[in-house]
């Protein structure tokens, strides 16, 4: 790890698999959340929140799916899309 002067910001930077592939994997969760009856939003914050897989159904491979792209990369997609970056 490079040595920093205590209190500098350090950069957050990860390869990622594309926008597009984790918008697609989240609109075939969220169809498959409502299938099933349960909240989307609820049930994916509690994923997001703890890591668990539990919480996304595996109505049409949607805990499949969801565990295939990093937590990280969905809320750098969520943020992007919501403050419009």
């Amino acid at each position: 790890m490079p040595q920093r002067k205590s209190g500098e910001t350090v950069n957050f930077e990860l390869e990622r698999e594309g926008d597009h592939k984790v918008r697609v994997i989240l609109q075939t969760v969220c169809e498959a959340l409502e299938d099933k009856g349960y909240n989307p939003i609820n049930q994916l914050v509690g994923y997001m929140i703890s890591g668990e897989p539990a919480y996304i159904t595996s109505h049409n491979d949607a805990r499949k799916l969801i565990t295939k792209v990093e937590r990280d990369e969905i809320m750098e997609v969520l943020l992007k899309n919501y403050l419009k970056l």
